[in-house]
């Protein structure tokens, strides 16, 4: 720290009867009453230098003995006049960056200018505060952080715009041009004297290192500065979001759900009642929201739900929930899904998670006017081309879409599993509507899912803990099911399932059987009714569905896989119990050909338990009749 000297001698002031003197041969003649103390003083030391006091003494009568002033809203209190009245005296003062601020707004009170006496205190405050001061890293900080007691006097004398003005300068340069960084004081004293040697100098080094110092001053302090360094357009997005990330761990606390402030951190504040400390940190809150820096990637996604988070239980505006959602919608691939656990405070329901804002999310994601990355058809790749475009021009800028979209493709996927997770951690919530899981499972697009094990043992899950769901309710949940993309080994729990709908059990078994006899290696195609019946549900004979891997990260109790399961006889013999218990399936849902769907799904399942003997023999009747034609 930097720190300058002023007088010569001693100090000679003392108490008596809680009344400030000083030693003199004089007899004083002079009392000034600042904020409930009393200075017994001379008039000749102290009128000769401050201008204000002249001109009350002149306009105020004088008493018998001793003339009094009062001075009730002196800035800096009696520190800072004391410290002005030995100036005056010729007494050894001291000034540093702490006490500067108090000094110079008490000499401007005063009226300590020039024009009374050449070299009074308020020249010699500004060039130790032009020369010194603002050339000091840690002096230039520490200094920005005084002027918040007092303001108004602040902004008056430029104090707080040129801290902040330096700062931002020192942080645009080389970080080796800077003399001190204030974290690095912390690891050993910095005392320099304003024309002395330094006695220590620490180089602070990493390109961040301004981020830790600026992170003690008060949010309105730290706005100003922030911007200031912003307008430089020298910082990089990604340093300025990890400076935010830093200033959010030191002053917004650790929030329970129930929106109660940790102890640790309502101890900072003592006197403030508990709607004072969180409209404080809603202010803290919003002001990050609005530092934000506009570039993708310039904080990461975690950061960003947490913020969310954090204004969800503040209840900070919706605007900084909308931006905050937005600035995670660009971006979540990269979350995580306890990070989408945001906790639920709202009056109108009991779930324990915040799901309107997790849809307000994906629907940013969409909004980002990504494409699917999948390739045209045929037809309008080699037969409707523009005659007056070439084919080289159209292979051209079908890479160039491929290439650009393939990280959009990317994304998708990657949302499509994050999805996925988070419906199997939501749906154990017992107040969750159904309505709120479809339509997030139905946010994804159906070709982000390469396979739907994730999302069928989040439907498990959701009918598991909603055991109160009618038929018609259950149906509606396993429509967004597609039974070509499950396993075998979803297929093989799922076949056994209990809570599913018997359709679903039935398609379930059909695409499995399908799936294993053309994977049996024993014959090299369907017969005709049977490419019939995959075309009726739309699956293309030719191209059956390949196994899909079947990783999760779900508790134990929510893992299933085929160990253990039924053989495919039982499963044959359940199904046909569950086949006679559904007796109030649709009797109206007719097929074009008259056919009741209730009557094929029943043939479906009539299906020998041997399927493979079974596609011998249709295979081989085939066979018969060819040869005889």
């Amino acid at each position: 720290m930097k720190f300058m000297k002023l007088g010569s001698r001693p100090d000679t002031f003392y108490t008596t009867e809680a009344v400030r003197s000083v030693s003199s041969e004089v007899s004083s003649d002079l009392i000034i009453q600042v904020k409930g103390s009393r200075y017994l003083l001379h008039k000749f030391p102290l009128l000769s230098k401050c201008l204000r006091l002249q001109r009350m003494c002149s306009e105020s009568p004088e008493s018998s003995q001793h003339q009094i002033v009062q001075l009730p809203d002196f800035p800096g209190g009696v520190e800072a006049f004391e410290l002005c009245a030995k100036f005056c005296y010729g007494i050894t003062i001291t000034l540093s960056a702490y006490n500067i601020v108090s000094a110079r707004c008490a000499a401007e009170y005063l009226q300590m200018t020039e024009e009374v006496e050449k070299g009074n205190l308020i020249y010699k405050l500004e060039v130790f505060f032009n020369s010194c001061i603002l050339h000091g890293w840690k002096d230039s900080i520490v200094t920005l952080q005084s002027t918040k007691a007092f303001p108004l006097w602040s902004e008056d004398l430029a104090i707080t715009s040129r801290c902040i003005e330096a700062i931002a300068l020192k942080v645009l340069i080389h970080p080796s041009k800077v003399n001190l960084s204030h974290s690095y004081s912390r690891r050993g004293r910095d005392d320099i004297s304003c024309n002395g040697a330094e006695s220590q100098r620490h180089k602070p080094e990493s390109k961040g290192w301004w981020a830790e110092d600026i992170a003690e001053l008060g949010i309105d302090l730290y706005w100003r500065t922030i911007i200031a360094i912003k307008s430089g357009g020298k910082v990089p997005s990604n340093l300025l979001g990890d400076a935010l990330k830093i200033y959010a761990s030191r002053w917004l606390p650790n929030i329970s759900r129930d929106g109660i402030i940790n102890k640790q951190a309502a101890s900072d504040s003592e006197a403030d009642s508990s709607s004072e400390v969180i409209s404080k940190h809603r202010l803290i809150l919003e002001s990050l929201v609005s530092l934000l820096p506009a570039e993708k990637g310039a904080v990461s996604s975690c950061f960003l739900l947490k913020l969310l988070k954090a204004a969800n239980i503040l209840n900070a505006s919706s605007s900084s929930k909308m931006e905050l959602a937005r600035r995670v919608g660009l971006q979540l691939e990269e979350a995580r899904v306890s990070d989408l656990l945001i906790p639920s405070l709202s009056y109108s329901n009991d779930t324990l998670y915040d799901v309107d804002i997790v849809m307000t999310i994906l629907e940013q994601f969409k909004l980002q006017g990504q494409s699917p990355p999948t390739s045209p058809p045929r037809s309008k790749l080699g037969f409707e081309r523009r005659r007056s475009r070439s084919a080289e021009n159209i292979d051209f800028e079908f890479q160039e879409s491929r290439r650009s979209s393939s990280a959009s493709h990317s994304s998708k996927l990657k949302v499509a599993k994050l999805v996925d997770g988070y419906l199997q951690e939501i749906a154990r919530d017992v107040n969750l509507p159904l309505s709120k899981f479809i339509a997030i499972a139905e946010a994804i697009p159906h070709f982000a899912r390469l396979d739907h094990d994730d999302l069928y043992r989040a439907i498990d899950i959701y009918l598991k803990a909603h055991t109160e769901l009618n038929k018609s309710e259950r149906k509606r949940l396993c429509r967004i099911l597609d039974c070509k993309k499950l396993s075998m080994e979803a297929c093989m729990h799922a076949a056994q399932n209990e809570l599913l709908p018997l359709r679903v059990v039935v398609q379930v078994l059909f695409y499995e059987q399908a799936r294993a006899t053309k994977a049996g290696g024993k014959v090299t195609d369907l017969p005709s009714n049977l490419k019939a019946l995959l075309a009726t549900q739309g699956i293309d004979p030719s191209r059956p569905p390949p196994p899909l891997s079947t990783t999760t990260t779900n508790a134990a109790e929510d893992q299933w896989s085929v160990s253990g399961l039924k053989s495919p006889k039982s499963s044959m013999s359940t199904l046909r119990m569950k086949l006679a218990e559904d007796d109030d399936l649709d009797g109206n849902d007719m097929n074009q050909d008259g056919i009741s769907r209730n009557s094929r799904l029943k043939a479906l399942c009539a299906l020998p338990t041997r399927p493979k003997r079974m596609f011998s023999k249709l295979w081989s009747i085939n066979r018969s009749a060819s040869e005889k034609n």
